[in-house]
Formats: structure tokens, C-alpha cells, sequence
């Protein structure tokens, strides 16, 4: 095995590792609630907006690899897994201190939204070894396979980032 797939290889045991270990935390973070704890109520528009952020800064770093910026493109991927973190940590203390908001619509919008809702959690399980193995092949220097799997990826965590921002305007009202 050469150079790049050792590189790979020390990668995945860790992408394996946090691609388990984050769901399972968030979802027990879900079910902790902290006492005598005021709602941050204030969270849900800017981790809405942090998804925001990150799907414009996503169209952007294809367009500068499109155009020969791997620079700016690394700085720009670096910094969409930076918000993505963020708005990690901003969505699970947000539900640490705030009960469950029911969506109030009702027929076709109902069913909208919760297909949105669905597959935007899944979908955001799913981008966490996607997104660790795009960029540990980029870092290993694969850039062809970096590429290969960037294609699947990006459209990924693409719909994960806009439907976070849909799924939130939808359930705004009822907040």
C-alpha cells in the first residue's frame, strides 16, 4: 500500500469512530434537558443562517476548484466544516434547553415538511463520513479520488445545508 492509502487508511478508523460517536451524542443530548436553564431561544435563526452561510460558501468552493483556486477552495471547504461544527453545537444546546416546537400546518404542507425533515436528518448522519473522507483524501493528496467522492458529496451536503434553512422557515411560526 502506498504513501496516500496508509494516509487513508490512519484516516478512517477516525472517520469511522466520529461518524458513530456524533449521532449517538446528539441523540442523547437530545434527551437531556438542563435545569434552571433559560431557553436559548435566540439560536434557531442563526444556526439557520450558519446553514445558510455554508450552502452559498459550498456554491462558491466549487466554482473556485472549477476555476483552478484550490486556495481559496481549501479555505473555503475548511471553513464550511468550521460552520458546520458550529451549527452543531448551536442546534444541540438550543434542544438541551428548549422543549420539542411541533410543526402546526396541515395536508400537502405537513407532508412537505416532515419529507423535508426526514430526509434532511438523515441525510445529515450520512454527510459526516462523507464529507471526513473527502477531505482526508484531499489532505492525503488523492486529489482524484478526493474528486470522485467530492461529486457525491457535495450535492449531499448541499441539500443538507438548504433544507436545514427550508425546514426551519417552515417551522418558524410555531416557535
Amino acid at each position: 500500500m502506498g504513501e496516500i492509502g496508509a494516509n487513508e487508511k490512519k484516516f478512517n478508523r477516525a472517520i469511522t469512530i466520529v461518524s458513530v460517536i456524533v449521532p449517538v451524542l446528539v441523540a442523547i443530548l437530545f434527551g437531556v434537558k438542563i435545569p434552571n436553564v433559560e431557553r436559548l431561544g435566540f439560536l434557531p435563526p442563526i444556526y439557520a443562517g450558519i446553514n445558510a452561510v455554508t450552502a452559498v460558501l459550498l456554491l462558491i468552493a466549487v466554482w473556485a476548484i472549477k476555476n483552478g483556486k484550490q486556495k481559496t477552495h481549501r479555505i473555503l471547504m475548511m471553513s464550511c466544516i468550521a460552520l458546520s461544527v458550529l451549527f452543531l453545537i448551536m442546534y444541540v444546546a438550543y434542544h438541551m434547553t428548549a422543549a420539542p416546537t411541533k410543526f402546526g400546518g396541515q395536508g400537502l404542507m405537513a407532508y412537505a415538511y416532515y419529507f423535508i425533515l426526514i430526509s434532511h436528518i438523515i441525510l445529515s448522519v450520512a454527510i459526516i463520513p462523507l464529507v471526513l473522507k473527502t477531505f482526508a483524501r484531499a489532505y492525503s493528496g488523492n486529489f482524484a479520488g478526493h474528486r470522485k467522492l467530492a461529486k457525491i458529496t457535495f450535492p449531499i451536503w448541499f441539500y443538507v445545508a438548504v433544507s436545514g434553512v427550508v425546514v426551519y422557515l417552515m417551522i418558524s411560526p410555531y416557535y
